[in-house]
């Protein structure tokens, strides 16, 4: 039909005014070539002096006329640009002047009466090819030429056919880069259709779009309310879908709450954690696109989470959220923000735009519940853009109540009604009893009205009381999710100088219902300065214990800091962890046992750096990660110019202090992923900047707890992320450089964290069932099997073979047995040491080992 079409307007005569038209052009690309000899495309329309002198003194139909010529003229030129490459000059420039004589044109009509706007409508319609859609044209505009006109002055029943055809061509368009635009061209056609027929004043049905499960998922739900809730739920959806940057006005929030107190808080609540609870549990789906360009179609694969065009209403619908308090709300707003940074591969964060909502909302949540959970966040999401959002609105929070960030982190945690970790809740003559039993777990029991325990939840319970009992699990989770956050805080306390009065220390800690728990396994300095008196204890049998098993009394008066073995003599250190193990105190971190970094001669020498953690080769996606995880800021380097080299960096405010790991790339056999990432680094110097005056420290001048606590964090990196930690390496290939190093990182001196792992290793041996086949032996536990002696290397868990040291490579199973799960190690957090026992009892009974690639590596001599 496209050629046929054109061979009847070549033999079709052309009236006098398309003449004319062609003569306006003509003179138009004269006077350009006159201004312009070198056909230079960056010319201003308005200059040339024949559009200013012809537009004006056409009437609004020789316009749409003149627009008809324009549109059939840039089509065709459109047309003969997709099938010519490269497109010759001459037609270029016809093209532009052509289009723009169409938008000037376009632009001087201001309103449109129901012909014209059918016209109009039917001219861009018909202009489409398989080389161009009717968004090339400026449908917003007409539509707003009809929009901004009262119903007196227009009848938009008279235009329904031209709008319905409109509609139609616009959902045709396939193209996703234009989604956006059809949606809400979509949207406003929607409105005006509606608004003919619409003569009672009924709200519009305004709904979510897209093809998403979400979008059918909502719509259904509000489908399925009253009428009058519907109303309103359209007014909400219509307000939402007007939201638009990183903030709600205080206009939208005051509207919104109009509505949600006519519809109920309760009924609002109930819908939308609906939908949020939806959005947290939605899987992102991979979607095959085709694109036509230039004669060619172009097929790709894409990885969609939500649909693009519901993300303003979505994030609309939970800035509503923060007109008023409620815990379940706020707890699922922050699992949703969690949901949307989860990272999708090659893209980034599912939905950082709705997750950056929910900080919002938790922000401005009243009371410090929205606090406690933005704490909670800044420790669970490691993308530096959101933790930087958290931390200003955590400070802005905190200078509302003229207080530190610690200070109202402490007062947001919720207590959840618990006393010492403990609370009940009658169901009739039934009793349930919530306990915490550790970080991140707890129980739930049930007891009769004779106080016997029953087994199993109470039938009647889950048919009477079931919204009460939702809420007693909910809860629950809440405290175990708690209880984790509290703890990787204390964590990261323990690395600054924060310090509490004994008043704030007891009802923000020790009588705290739920971080009493934690607190009784913690050893706390208390410093009375009218008595200049420091001592460290820890709460025992109702009573504040020293080291030396003295009773210690408080005093009202007195400093409390967390205590840290960085500032302790060996001997004490020895005293307490001597104790924790005597009492068997499960501490929720590594404080007793913790490892002690203190500055050695080399370090001393080279002044101002330290190679202590140099000259390791480690998996930089795996470094990178753990970094996150401790608070370290860093960007992963790869392929490309000026991406050789990088640096980790913490900065430690109490200290006035920031730390840096330098990193370099390891460039060998192209060695990086699809992505252009270095699969590897090697490491560099340990260096310490006052952030007063930016200059490089003296590591003899960095205080003894922020340097124990910086290399520390790099030696977790270096353990866990290097390459000699993987029994694969070797069989693997690896990197052939590299080779040597993995040798003597695998089975060389013992690290700090592995020296802790021999201390604990050594007690527990004797209460084991492997004790007489096992011992360690410098830096290796040495179990004597039937076929073979093995050394398993306290560092890497590497393992050796007797008599000539043959490699054995066994890979875990993550489904295997935990050989620690009752035994007692005073403190939790180092897989390491399960990983070392589960290959210690597989190995003593090598007799009976099934899995054929071990038993050949045994065989082998």
């Amino acid at each position: 039909m496209g050629i046929l079409n054109s061979i009847v307007d070549a033999f079709t005569p052309k009236s006098e005014e398309e003449k004319e038209f062609d003569t306006i052009i003509e003179n138009s690309i004269s006077e350009y070539r006159e201004l312009h000899p070198e056909l230079a495309w960056n010319f201003i329309f308005s200059e040339l002096k024949t559009p200013n002198s012809v537009i004006p003194n056409l009437n609004t139909q020789n316009k749409i006329n003149f627009i008809n010529y324009c549109v059939k003229k840039v089509s065709h030129y459109s047309k003969k640009q997709g099938n010519i490459n490269p497109i010759p000059e001459e037609d270029n420039l016809r093209f532009w002047i052509t289009y723009s004589f169409f938008d000037c044109i376009f632009k001087a009509i201001p309103i449109l009466n129901e012909f014209e706007f059918e016209k109009l409508s039917y001219i861009f319609i018909k202009s489409c090819n398989s080389n161009s859609n009717v968004l090339q044209w400026p449908i917003s505009d007409l539509l707003s030429k009809v929009e901004k006109q009262s119903s007196d002055e227009f009848e938009i029943k008279k235009i329904l056919k031209p709008l319905q055809e409109l509609r139609v061509e616009i959902i045709s368009v396939e193209n996703r880069f234009f989604f956006k635009d059809t949606v809400k061209l979509i949207e406003r056609i929607d409105s005006l259709i509606f608004k003919s027929g619409n003569i009672n004043g009924i709200v519009k049905p305004i709904f979510f779009k897209g093809k998403d499960s979400f979008s059918k998922y909502a719509n259904e739900s509000v489908l399925s309310l009253s009428d009058e809730d519907k109303s309103i739920w359209f007014q909400l959806i219509y307000k939402a879908k007007l939201t638009s940057g990183a903030k709600p006005t205080i206009l939208f929030l005051k509207e919104t709450k109009v509505l949600i107190e006519r519809l109920g808080y309760r009924k609002f609540k109930e819908v939308t954690n609906d939908w949020f609870n939806f959005i947290i549990n939605l899987s992102e789906v991979t979607v095959r696109h085709c694109d036509f360009y230039e004669n060619s179609n172009y097929e790709y694969l894409t990885v969609e989470f939500l649909n693009s065009a519901n993300y303003e209403i979505i994030k609309g619908f939970i800035w509503m959220c923060a007109n008023f308090q409620d815990l379940t709300t706020s707890h699922t707003i922050a699992k949703l923000s969690e949901r949307c940074y989860k990272k999708i591969p090659n893209k980034g964060p599912a939905a950082a735009g709705i997750g950056n909502a929910c900080f919002y909302t938790l922000a401005k949540i009243k009371g410090f519940e929205g606090i406690a959970q933005l704490s909670r966040l800044k420790l669970r999401i490691k993308q530096a853009s959101a933790q930087s959002l958290i931390e200003n609105y955590l400070k802005e929070a905190a200078h509302k109540q003229n207080i530190t960030i610690h200070e109202i982190e402490d007062l947001a945690v919720a207590d959840y009604d618990l006393v010492d970790g403990r609370k009940e809740i009658l169901f009739d003559n039934y009793k349930a009893k919530l306990k915490i039993t550790g970080v991140g777990k707890s129980e739930l029991c049930w007891f009769k009205p004779d106080g016997t325990l029953q087994k199993t939840v109470p039938s009647f319970v889950k048919e009477k009381h079931a919204e009460a009992y939702k809420e007693l699990k909910e809860t629950q989770k809440q405290i175990d999710q708690t209880t984790s956050a509290q703890r990787d805080r204390l964590d990261r306390i323990l690395r600054t100088d924060m310090q509490w009065q004994f008043e704030n220390f007891m009802s923000s800690y020790f009588e705290h219902g739920l971080m009493s728990v934690l607190v009784k396994k913690i050893i706390w300095q208390f410093s009375d300065t009218t008595q200049d008196t420091n001592r460290s204890a820890i709460y025992l049998n109702g009573q504040w214990i020293t080291s030396d098993k003295d009773i210690l009394l408080p005093a009202h008066n007195c400093i409390v800091t967390l205590w840290h073995p960085a500032t302790e003599s060996v001997a004490n250190i020895k005293k307490w962890r001597d104790f924790i193990l005597a009492h068997e105190i499960l501490q929720p971190f590594k404080q007793a046992y913790r490892e002690v970094y203190i500055l050695t001669d080399a370090e001393i020498n080279t002044r101002t750096y330290s190679n202590r953690m140099a000259s390791h080769v480690l998996k930089q996606h795996q470094f990178n990660m753990l970094a996150k995880i401790r608070g370290w800021k860093y960007s992963l380097i790869g392929a490309w110019d000026g991406g050789d080299n990088s640096l980790a960096q913490i900065i430690l405010p109490e200290y006035k202090l920031r730390a840096e790991y330098w990193v370099s790339s390891i460039n060998s056999n192209d060695a990086y992923n699809d992505t252009g990432i270095w699969n590897y680094i090697t490491t560099d110097q340990i260096r310490f900047i006052n952030t007063e005056n930016n200059q490089l420290m003296n590591l003899i001048d960095v205080p003894a707890i922020p340097f124990s606590e910086i290399l520390r964090d790099v030696d977790l990196f270096v353990g866990v992320a290097s390459v000699g930690n993987d029994p694969n390496w070797f069989d693997s290939g690896g990197l052939l450089v590299q080779r040597d190093y993995w040798q003597s990182y695998s089975f060389g001196d013992l690290s700090e964290v592995a020296k802790n792992r021999k201390e604990i290793l050594t007690n527990l041996l004797p209460r084991l069932k492997i004790a007489k086949v096992a011992e360690i032996k410098d830096k290796f536990l040495v179990i004597k099997g039937t076929r073979r002696t093995y050394k398993i290397h306290l560092g890497s868990t590497n393992i050796l073979m007797e008599p000539n040291d043959q490699y054995l490579c066994i890979v875990q199973d993550r489904s295997a047995k935990n050989f620690t799960e009752n035994l007692f190690i005073p403190f939790e957090g180092d897989a390491g040491i399960s990983m070392i026992l589960s290959k210690a009892f597989l190995l003593a009974d090598d007799k009976n080992i099934t899995d054929g690639t071990i038993n050949s590596q045994i065989d082998r001599r």
